[in-house]
């Protein structure tokens, strides 16, 4: 017990000087190109963030291309900070293309992060799956062969007709009312601009919902 609480203390410490002197190769770079102040501070946390999510998603197994390609971002600019300080850039006239580099990182990293975020599965999705998976657990079960050759052949359930069959009933999703009054004034922008009333693909890209989310709120409007 006690070895093993060593080599795990041993990799935090070495997990820690390794993110602060990165924090700090980062730190530099930006103040270097220009960004003084409490905004060099930021950078090194927001490489550091799309970094995290990027291999939260890689961990999570959805949509592996996305979170490769973000992580290979977020780590090529966390070792080009790391390289560019051990005296292969002069600090003191930073040239112009990494000024350049440095100003446009955050519209970058916003970009990956919420790319990051709002593909990856929400609560919603999660739990309209698990109700579909325990609909198909609740039909009847398959009856033995000798069992189903005793069943009139108008009360098998595979040979019924498609026209006797009942359509399941999709339970209606709670809306909050916030959420409704926004949907209001975003459908009220959308016919002002183009004169159209808005449809459920639009409405739930403009609301960033899931879509049975907002077929439930398009139901309101």
């Amino acid at each position: 017990m006690r070895a093993q609480l060593a080599r795990v203390d041993a990799v935090l410490i070495q997990a820690v000087i390794a993110a602060a002197l990165s924090f700090a190769h980062l730190h530099d770079i930006a103040s270097a190109a220009g960004q003084d102040g409490w905004k060099a501070w930021a950078y090194p946390i927001s490489v550091d963030l799309l970094l995290v999510a990027a291999w939260r998603r890689l961990r999570s197994g959805e949509a592996k291309a996305a979170g490769w390609c973000w992580f290979v971002i977020a780590l090529t600019a966390s070792l080009g900070a790391n390289v560019a300080t051990a005296g292969l850039l002069d600090m003191t006239h930073v040239p112009a293309w990494l000024r350049i580099l440095v100003a446009g990182w955050p519209a970058v990293a916003f970009l990956g992060g919420t790319l990051l975020a709002h593909s990856a599965p929400t609560p919603l999705d999660q739990a309209a799956d698990t109700a579909k998976d325990n609909e198909v657990q609740a039909d009847e079960p398959e009856l033995p062969p000798t069992q189903q050759a005793h069943l009139p052949v108008e009360q098998a359930p595979h040979q019924r007709p498609a026209t006797e069959q009942e359509p399941p009933e999709n339970p209606a999703l709670p809306v909050p009312a916030a959420l409704v009054a926004h949907a209001r004034k975003v459908a009220a922008e959308h016919h002002t601009r183009t004169g159209a009333p808005i449809d459920t693909p639009t409405l739930r890209a403009r609301l960033g919902v899931p879509a049975p989310m907002a077929e439930a709120i398009a139901t309101h409007l």
